[in-house]
């Protein structure tokens, strides 16, 4: 017979034979085929799902922590500036101290001077006045014993030599 010509009990054999194993491929594997396929696209839909979850959270606490390391720039910037102001402010209070303890020294040392020139003065007088009368008596060829009288005579010569110099 041949291909063009078919044998009509083989083929309705043939066709019931495939008939019957479409129908049982039909309903055992291809269930089974679409399950496994459906498994497949949820777990990668699922792993996609939770990739983009951890991607987002990721993202949150990245921004958490870039917030937080902005928030302590800030703080630490702050706290320069409040340590800059407070060592300006230290060093402004150290030099006005200093300033003072420097005009009371010098002020201490000024009342020190006039006090020594006073005493040296007063030492000078005294020994220029011993010298004076050691050489008065030396000119007049007697010692001089008289020193009351001695010290009167010099006081009104230096208060007049004063008395001069404030002129």
């Amino acid at each position: 017979m041949g291909p063009l010509k078919p044998n009509f009990i083989e083929l309705i054999v043939g066709l019931v034979i495939f008939l019957a194993v479409f129908a049982s491929l039909a309903m055992v594997l291809l269930p089974r085929i679409n399950r496994t396929l459906a498994e497949r696209e949820e777990a990668t839909t699922g792993t996609l799902e939770r990739a983009e979850a951890i991607e987002s959270q990721a993202l949150r606490v990245r921004a958490e922590y870039q917030a937080e390391l902005s928030a302590a720039r800030q703080e630490a910037s702050r706290i320069r500036q409040a340590a800059h102001e407070e060592g300006v402010a230290l060093l402004a209070a150290v030099r006005s101290e200093g300033q003072k303890v420097r005009e009371d020294m010098v002020a201490a040392a000024g009342v020190q001077l006039e006090a020594d020139r006073v005493i040296a003065e007063a030492e000078l007088r005294e020994h220029v006045l011993s010298l004076a009368t050691v050489l008065a008596g030396r000119i007049i060829g007697e010692p001089l014993t008289d020193v009351d009288r001695a010290r009167a005579v010099a006081d009104a010569f230096f208060a007049g030599a004063e008395a001069d110099s404030d002129s």
